[in-house]
Formats: structure tokens, C-alpha cells, sequence
């Protein structure tokens, strides 16, 4: 089959399109025909080794030392396909059925098949999506919902939510306007329209205005880019708002915790979620698709054999909502 393998870090490069082994499944596992796959930004910091300080070195130890060891050289972590085949233990999926999810750390979706144990976050793919869309869901969904719920936003309430033009971003934006907040949104320039179609009530441009001279208080502020701080934000958060911090540093995580404690404020920031926790905010998704209260943002396609220029075109935070490598043509 056909997979693009990253055998070493650097730069876009590294990433080569190989033949290589199908895989065969285990009597737990389901063997998943990809159609569509996606490249997001922790694709492009995994495949660059871009992490800072103890972070990068378990990365090392983890995944491999000098590049990723052979069963982590093919990226990607989200999908949408269609089940192959079926291990003799497996009772939740047949072959036929079209899915959607996420491979998390195991990786491997940068390739024509995969296989994964049933019971990882694997559903029927919501029927009114194509496999390019619903490739698209699981990484962003799973991370706003983990900290819009997180953060029990009610009707009434404000949020601010910074970096919302991205995969995470474009759904959180229409799941805190499901929960009935007001949403402020920064994004790139190109964005503006895209994040008001989506629900936004007021979308500014990071690049003509900084975020901490904005005037008004916030209930909560909705960091997902980890580009900002806690510290920052104080001054735009009410009283017992809400600082929530997706991919934060280490350093930074470690520092606005401490500061949390000086303040009548709080600072939500990491995810541990269970898988069966997982799999059912994945599903709570989709039946928000299915009503047509979520859709998704879809900013480029590229075919495999372009996945270097598609990692360039991420990491360079030139995208709006998702960029898809479509597989089954």
C-alpha cells in the first residue's frame, strides 16, 4: 500500500511516499480502508520535533530518538474510511460500514490502511458528510468540547475565543453558540467572514489588533493556539472567569498554574479523557452534525504525493478550518 513515511525530523522534506506493508488486524482490531485524512499543526510539530525543553526529550524517548521508529513513521491522527476487515474478537464494526476518528499517538493515517483496536474513538461516520468532511472532526471537535464543557459555559455568558479560525477554533465557535454564549473571534485576515457565518458575534483580526487592549470583560477566554497566557488575560476575565488553554508549553502550563492561584480566577489547561469519555464527546458531535448545528470549515485539499507542501502551508499558519489529503480518489 501506498503511506507517506517521516524517518527522520526536519523540515517538510522528510516526509516520502513509500510502498509499504498492509496491515493485517489482530482479533481486537478493525482494518480501516482510509479515504480522507487531514494535516494539522501538531501533524507538523510531530514531524519537526518542534517542542520545547522536557517535552521534546519524552518525545524522544517515546517515539524515537533521531526520527520516529518504524511503528510511528506514518503520521496523521484523523481519518474517515471504511471498514475492510474485522478481527474474530471484533463486535462493534462489520466490514462496509464508512467511519470517522482518530488513531491519537498510535498515528499511521497517512496511508492507503490502517488497523486499530475497536474500541479506540472509531464511530459510523455521520451519514451527511463526505469522507473529506468528516476527516475533519474528530482532532478539533474533541478538543473544544473537552474544554467548552469543561468550562459549563451557560446561556447568557461571553467568551472570547483566540486562534478561532483553526480546526479547533471554527467548532468552538458554534459549540459555545449552541451552550448560548456570545462569541468574540480572532483569526487571520481571511477568516473574518467564515467565523461570522459560523455564528461569531463580534471576529477580529489578529493582525490589526492585539487582544489585551480589547475593552469589556469576559466570562471565559478560549486560548487554542497556547500562543498566549493566563497572565495576559486577567484583565479582560470577570470576576471567577475562566482562562481555558489548549497546547500549552510546559513551562507556560507549569507558570499559569501558579498564577491561577494568586487570583479569584480559574485556568483550565491539559486533557485526560478517557477513551470511552472520548467516544462519546465524538458522538455527541455527531449527532450535532446530524441536526445541522455543526458543520465543518475545509480551507485545501492535497493528494499525497503533495503532503510536503501541505505540511508547509500548515505550519506557516496559513489555513482557515482544515486542510484534507483526500486518499480514495
Amino acid at each position: 500500500m501506498k503511506a507517506v513515511v517521516c524517518e527522520k525530523y526536519g523540515p517538510p522534506e522528510v516526509l516520502q511516499l513509500q510502498e509499504v506493508e498492509k496491515p493485517m488486524p489482530k482479533d481486537n482490531e478493525v482494518l480501516i480502508k482510509i479515504h480522507a485524512t487531514t494535516v494539522t499543526k501538531g501533524d507538523c510539530e510531530m514531524r519537526s520535533l518542534d517542542f520545547s525543553g522536557l517535552l521534546k526529550i519524552l518525545i524522544r524517548l517515546g517515539i524515537g530518538f533521531r526520527g520516529p521508529r518504524k511503528s510511528f513513521s506514518i503520521l496523521g491522527q484523523e481519518f474517515a474510511g471504511e471498514i475492510e476487515a474485522t478481527g474474530s474478537e471484533v463486535t462493534r464494526f462489520q466490514p462496509g460500514d464508512a467511519v470517522f476518528g482518530t488513531t491519537d499517538f498510535h498515528f499511521g493515517a497517512y496511508a492507503e490502511y490502517t488497523c486499530l483496536p475497536e474500541q479506540e474513538i472509531i464511530l459510523l461516520k455521520p451519514s451527511a458528510m463526505t469522507y473529506e468532511e468528516a476527516a475533519t472532526i474528530p482532532l478539533g471537535g474533541l478538543e473544544a468540547v473537552h474544554y467548552l464543557r469543561d468550562a459549563h459555559i451557560r446561556n447568557g455568558q461571553n467568551i472570547l475565543i483566540i486562534g478561532a479560525s483553526g480546526s479547533i477554533g471554527t467548532i468552538g465557535i458554534q459549540l459555545a453558540k449552541y451552550y448560548g454564549a456570545e462569541v468574540t473571534a480572532i483569526g487571520n485576515p481571511k477568516s473574518l467572514d467564515i467565523m461570522k457565518s459560523l455564528g461569531a458575534d463580534k471576529v477580529i483580526d489578529y493582525t490589526t489588533q492585539d487582544f489585551t487592549q480589547l475593552s469589556g470583560l469576559y466570562d471565559f477566554i478560549f486560548d487554542v493556539i497556547g500562543k498566549t497566557s493566563f497572565s495576559h488575560g486577567l484583565g479582560l476575565l470577570k470576576k471567577k472567569g475562566v482562562y481555558l488553554l489548549a497546547n500549552p508549553k510546559m513551562s507556560l502550563f507549569n507558570r499559569e498554574k501558579r498564577t491561577a492561584r494568586k487570583h479569584d480566577k480559574r485556568f483550565i489547561s491539559g486533557n485526560r479523557d478517557t477513551a470511552a469519555e472520548r467516544r462519546e464527546q465524538l458522538q455527541f458531535l455527531k449527532d450535532l452534525i446530524e441536526e445541522g448545528t455543526l458543520r465543518t470549515i475545509i480551507d485545501r485539499t492535497y493528494n499525497l504525493e503533495q503532503i510536503a507542501e501541505a505540511h508547509r502551508y500548515v505550519e506557516n499558519d496559513h489555513k482557515t478550518g482544515n486542510v484534507v489529503i483526500p486518499i480514495v480518489k
